[in-house]
């Protein structure tokens, strides 16, 4: 069953390594081509992640960076590596192919100028989170413990998102920042986030978030983290499908979706280490749901709600 995957970070490797690992087939990725073939995902969106230690100076050209990578390394060595810039592009994907979308995990590559989250959009970033764990000229993000909500900049990037089809993505956000994106963002999404009901962490959702979420449209990608996942001891994919059940039980069985976080993350669940693993999860799921549902959480979910689709 194809998969669409909205969250990895093979890109921050393949920056860190200066091309190396490379993309095709390095143990060392674990989106790596050959694994997300075997684990049959489709589409796999990769994020442009800046460490919080680098220069602001110098956040921009390492944004840069990471798009240059994704286009070298990812795309032109790999012809079977497609690039998704449009929405309609997943319709137009050939057997064989995987589509490669490029997302940003928050905006402080930007600094406060508008003009350079336009270049990232015009090299084909279509889904933006505001903040990693830091507080930036956005808004606050899940780590920082003043958590303030919006800055008048923030809201400026969500209606650029609004006005420009550009998902508008929730994961890392303190909880206030969460709530004013809410308020105005017309494609809200969750690239990379879990139940806090279920494993009580920060970076995971409220049930009135979620519902907020479903009630609005959007969709919830949950993650494949352990920490996220479950509070104490060896996560496995039925914790996960823990994660899955419970945003079900608030209505959210169309609007559940993957967001793996590979490359990005230390630990990893049992029998779902890497992208060849993905096939793992989707015959557990497939014990508990129909097989029309668990189409829908591999991908068709995302297909029904992307922008200018379903929403």
């Amino acid at each position: 069953m194809n998969i669409i995957d909205l969250h990895c970070d093979a890109l921050l490797k393949l920056s860190e390594g200066k091309g190396r690992p490379r993309f095709a087939d390095a143990p060392e990725l674990e989106t790596n081509k050959t694994r997300l073939h075997t684990g049959k995902v489709k589409v796999q969106c990769f994020a442009i992640f800046i460490e919080p230690d680098i220069p602001s100076d110098q956040k921009f050209q390492e944004a840069i960076q990471q798009i240059d990578y994704f286009y070298k390394e990812v795309l032109e060595k790999n012809p079977d590596m497609v690039q998704i810039r449009n929405w309609s592009d997943f319709d137009n994907l050939k057997l064989g192919q995987i589509g490669a979308m490029l997302t940003l995990e928050g905006v402080d590559a930007i600094g406060n100028d508008l003009a350079k989250l336009n270049i990232l959009y015009q090299l084909g970033v279509r889904s933006v989170g505001l903040t990693w764990n830091n507080a930036n000229l956005a808004a606050d993000g899940a780590g920082e413990p003043r958590g303030a909500g919006l800055t008048h900049f923030g809201k400026k990037i969500v209606k650029f998102h609004n006005d420009h089809k550009i998902l508008t993505d929730v994961s890392h956000l303190c909880d206030q920042a969460f709530w004013d994106v809410m308020e105005i963002a017309k494609y809200p999404i969750a690239s990379h986030s879990n139940s806090r009901t279920v494993c009580n962490h920060r970076r995971n959702l409220t049930d009135e978030m979620a519902e907020e979420m479903f009630k609005k449209g959007g969709l919830i990608h949950v993650v494949y983290n352990p920490p996220f996942v479950k509070e104490e001891g060896e996560a496995t994919i039925p914790d996960l499908i823990k994660h899955i059940d419970h945003f079900c039980s608030l209505g959210g069985v169309k609007q559940i979706g993957l967001g793996s976080d590979f490359d990005g993350i230390a630990e990893f669940i049992t029998d779902l280490e890497n992208a060849s693993k993905s096939q793992n999860l989707i015959n557990e799921l497939l014990k508990h749901y129909s097989e029309e549902e668990v189409k829908g959480f591999a991908g068709q979910n995302f297909l029904d709600k992307r922008p200018g689709i379903g929403r």
